[in-house]
């Protein structure tokens, strides 16, 4: 096996895995806060925005051949990210309790995206700095992916991260409109 071979394997079927638990560990978290009551929709949608920024750059990862144009989204999608991440958390802990659990949460959700860039940057990078930067063409290529990881991870993303971070959003609404009506 490969160096590459057991870099994607290790994100695929564990740090991929763990973003998505710890994600709607989140959620949880959250709900268990009544953050629909407390910092409310605006919180719900930097989260909607945090999902986003690391959603994008995970797909391309996982259906684009990795080249340099995939790091640097992946790394603008981090970056991104983290100054999201920081305004949430800076709203959040003035209108609602945000528990050392949550809090706890939170660094594998920031993490993981880090981990997931400086692994595929440790098996891409070196050949690319061997060969030379001007030799890549940055032309976006499809790889060859498993059908069913796919299909399984979108609905496992459906299930545990755009099904309760849209329910969030619901329930921050109705407050919203209750409160200005």
């Amino acid at each position: 096996m490969s160096a590459a071979e057991l870099v994607d394997g290790y994100l695929r079927f564990f740090v991929v895995p763990l973003w998505l638990a710890a994600g709607f560990a989140d959620w949880l978290c959250h709900r268990r806060s009544h953050i629909e009551s407390t910092s409310g929709i605006r919180e719900s949608l930097l989260h909607v925005a945090q999902l986003t920024e690391i959603g994008i750059p995970l797909l391309a990862a996982l259906l684009l051949e990795i080249d340099l144009i995939v790091i640097a989204l992946m790394a603008v999608g981090f970056v991104l990210h983290e100054f999201t991440a920081l305004a949430d958390v800076s709203f959040a802990v003035s209108r609602r309790n945000v528990s050392p659990l949550e809090q706890h949460i939170h660094s594998f959700l920031e993490i993981l995206p880090l981990v997931a860039m400086t692994l595929v940057g440790w098996v891409v990078l070196p050949g690319l700095l061997r060969d030379g930067i001007h030799a890549a063409d940055f032309a976006l290529r499809w790889r060859p992916v498993d059908g069913v990881y796919i299909v399984v991870l979108l609905a496992a993303v459906f299930v545990f991260a755009v099904v309760p971070y849209a329910e969030e959003c619901v329930r921050g609404w109705r407050v919203a409109w209750q409160r200005a009506g």
